[in-house]
């Protein structure tokens, strides 16, 4: 499933978030475990699609690996340099490369800033372009995204949803990145335009040769995106595989109940499937279940899934899962020692 060499090289990446308490002196008397020992590999020309409820450390995740907030512990290597531990200086000549799409079209862009401003003062700041033909390069970036010329001297709020976003992608294109976050791009946007939007990304990951990370909650457009596709569940990645064998196989129960409540347009044959529901909420981040998890929320879980944490383990060629009793695999291989860490 890997398309070129590794690209971001992610391991036990942990951000942790201090709470504290005191009138005098303020003392830590808690930790919430937004993101807790993440390790993923994202090849180049590839998009791994990111996938949970919500409060499970997708967005921090997002953050952290740009190193918009800085990651309590853990390693994130991007062509080989280590970005975790620089100073804003040291980073600056790599941000070129790495961009964000925020998953808010409207908060993420200046209001007091016209268009022209949003997508030409990156690469203003960064020596790229000036004068007239930092005004052709936006405009150039302006038609690539489906918006014309003359949105040049707008405001952000003159525009739609989904034109807001075409302004967030041509700011995150502006200076040729190799890696591009997209941080539930099109949750907030009608079906119709989610669509335009979706097109639009392949579109320009063909052109410009970029490597995503997608985030989203449906599914049904992470399948459509994705060459693989993470589940993360309260700070941890769960299950990790090709698109096509997570959707057909899931090992995971987790993943097995997400898939579940995905909408099947026949009615006959959506009621006559067999749904999981899953019973209770997801546990809080400053005191996550000892074991397993999701050994709370779990119809298989037993007395080992309290107790031993299950590391993510690869049970079939590329198919990976930290669970203690996977689904859709062989007993001879889910208990199989010498099995490869991812």
């Amino acid at each position: 499933m890997t398309k070129g060499d590794p690209l971001l090289e992610v391991t036990d990446l942990v951000k942790h978030f201090p709470i504290k308490s005191g009138v005098v002196v303020d003392r830590e008397v808690a930790r919430v475990r937004a993101v807790d020992g993440v390790s993923f590999t994202l090849h180049e020309g590839e998009t791994l699609g990111l996938v949970g409820e919500s409060g499970c450390g997708k967005s921090t995740l997002c953050r952290a690996l740009l190193q918009l907030t800085t990651p309590t512990s853990g390693s994130v290597k991007f062509q080989g340099d280590e970005l975790v531990g620089r100073s804003t200086r040291e980073l600056r000549p790599l941000r070129r490369q790495m961009q964000m799409v925020f998953q808010d079209p409207f908060a993420s862009l200046n209001p007091r800033k016209r268009v022209g401003q949003i997508i030409g003062d990156p690469m203003k700041l960064h020596g790229i372009a000036d004068g007239a033909e930092l005004m052709r390069r936006v405009q150039d970036l302006l038609d690539r995204v489906g918006l014309n010329a003359e949105h040049y001297n707008r405001f952000p709020h003159e525009f739609s949803g989904g034109q807001r976003q075409r302004i967030g992608i041509a700011r995150a294109l502006a200076l040729r990145p190799k890696f591009i976050v997209l941080d539930e791009p099109v949750s907030a946007l009608d079906v119709s335009v989610q669509a335009q939007i979706i097109n639009l990304l392949k579109d320009v990951q063909d052109e410009y040769a970029l490597s995503f990370l997608f985030v989203a909650h449906d599914l049904g457009v992470v399948r459509h995106v994705s060459d693989r596709v993470a589940v993360m569940y309260l700070g941890r990645i769960v299950e990790e595989s090709g698109a096509d064998d997570l959707f057909a196989q899931p090992i995971h129960p987790y993943s097995t109940a997400l898939l579940s409540a995905i909408p099947i347009p026949d009615p006959r044959r959506n009621a006559a499937r067999e749904r999981l529901v899953l019973d209770g909420d997801v546990p809080s981040p400053i005191d996550p279940p000892l074991g397993c998890r999701f050994h709370t929320r779990c119809p298989w879980a037993t007395e080992v899934c309290t107790s031993d944490d299950p590391l993510l383990v690869e049970h079939t060629a590329g198919h990976a899962a930290a669970c203690h009793h996977p689904r859709h695999v062989a007993e001879s291989l889910a208990t199989r020692s010498g099995v490869q860490r991812i």
